[in-house]
This record gives structure tokens, sequence and C-alpha cells, in this order.
């Protein structure tokens, strides 16, 4: 087994989450400010494609575009849809960004729990006793 595999998506999740716990801190941070567009990622989405191996890009020359750096790139973040837009253009709906940001923050408990289990085993398996 290769070590950098053991915690599989985990650590990915853990990074994404984090990210978009930003993100909805900010939309939060904004409910009041006209005309600020709440932004969002569709965590499945994105998670789903880094599990998937890809075609890495790699910038050769000065004049090439860099790749996507940090587990959640630029273009994966999105607006979005208000279900009622205001008068001033601001698309924060607080009730439903306290709910994402919530359950987002519950996942990323989960993702830490379950990566504490994980480190606890591989303890274990090189101590050779149980704690």
């Amino acid at each position: 087994m290769k070590f950098d595999t053991v915690f599989g998506i985990h650590e990915r999740a853990l990074q994404i989450r984090a990210r978009r716990a930003e993100l909805l801190a900010a939309n939060l941070a904004n409910a009041d400010t006209p005309g600020y567009k709440a932004r969002d990622i569709d965590f499945r989405r994105l998670l789903q494609g880094q599990m998937q191996p890809a075609v890495q890009l790699a910038a050769t020359r000065p004049g090439h575009v860099a790749p996507p750096v940090g587990p959640v790139p630029a273009q994966a973040v999105q607006y979005r849809v208000p279900q009622q837009p205001s008068l001033d253009g601001n698309t924060v709906e607080a009730e439903r960004e306290q709910v994402e940001y919530s359950a987002n923050a519950v996942r990323y408990q989960a993702s830490l729990r379950f990566l504490d289990g994980t480190i606890r085993t591989l303890k274990t398996a090189i101590k050779g006793t149980a704690q």
C-alpha cells in the first residue's frame, strides 16, 4: 500500500470543504452589501472530477497559461441563483447560507473523524498495541 493513498479522498475533501466554508462565510458577511453576488461551489462535481485521473497540464514556456493551483480552481466557483431576488441586486439569502454553512461544517467534521480513525489505526499498527 502506498502511504500517500492511505487517507483516500478525505484529504482532498477537507481542502474543498474548507474553501467552501470561506465562500459561504463571505456570503453571510456580505448579506447586506448592495449588488453582492452569492458564490458557492458544487462540492460533489468538484470532488468527482478530482477522483478521476485527469490530464495534468504543465506550463513549459513563459507564454503558457498556468494550470489551476489549489484544490478549488477559480472556474469552479459559481454564482448562486437566488430563489427570491432582492431589489438592491444582492443574491445572498441568509437562511440558505446558514443551512449550507452548517451542513458543510458537519461534513467537514465527519471527514476529520475518519482521518483521525485512520491515523489511530496506523499508530496501532506501527506500535503493535491497542490503546
